[in-house]
């Protein structure tokens, strides 16, 4: 089913909730993108960003196999991005949005995250994707935890991701 643009000043959570997927699961962004932008003859830009996951310095050092594993609270998670798809939505001209988050253990190199955005012009949809971005790094309910042999640790919050987020915020403090 190919989903139906989104008004951006009326954007329900329920509209928004089908736009977010947190699963075990791989995604395979041309498939992502192509159905974001299926039947919408409005559409003049399209941003998405993919990251994955990347090999620290310890396991590196240590020539251990590494891998990150996140964890979640099914529903609660699926809510807070969507209220957070939801601000995006009210605060940026955009025409779709689709968010996927992976969960469980992730080797080094594997997908994690897709924002992907359409918008009729590419500045409200990198907008878009950047405030996505910098919200689900600090506000999305995921623990993460790095693993390289017998070495585990939880995975801190970075002070550099926390100044990324702050730049969107209002007068006073929400996003």
């Amino acid at each position: 089913m190919v989903p139906a643009p989104l008004a951006p000043s009326s954007v329900t959570l329920e509209q928004a909730l089908a736009c977010v997927r947190v699963s075990p699961e791989d995604f395979d962004l041309g498939a992502e993108v192509a159905t974001l932008r299926a039947g919408d003859p409005g559409v003049g830009a399209v941003v998405s960003f993919v990251g994955t996951v990347r090999e620290w310095q310890e396991a590196a050092r240590a020539g251990q196999p590494a891998l990150m594993e996140l964890e979640h609270y099914p529903g609660m998670t699926e809510r807070s991005i969507a209220e957070l798809v939801v601000q995006a939505c009210r605060r940026f001209d955009v025409r779709g949005v689709r968010v996927i988050h992976r969960v469980g253990p992730l080797a080094v190199g594997e997908q994690i995250v897709l924002v992907a955005v359409t918008s009729a012009h590419r500045q409200q949809a990198f907008d878009c994707a950047a405030f996505l971005m910098d919200w689900l790094k600090t506000r999305a309910p995921f623990w993460k935890k790095e693993i390289a042999g017998d070495d585990a640790r939880w995975v801190d919050a970075r002070e550099s991701d926390e100044a990324a987020a702050r730049r969107w915020q209002d007068a006073e403090g929400r996003a």
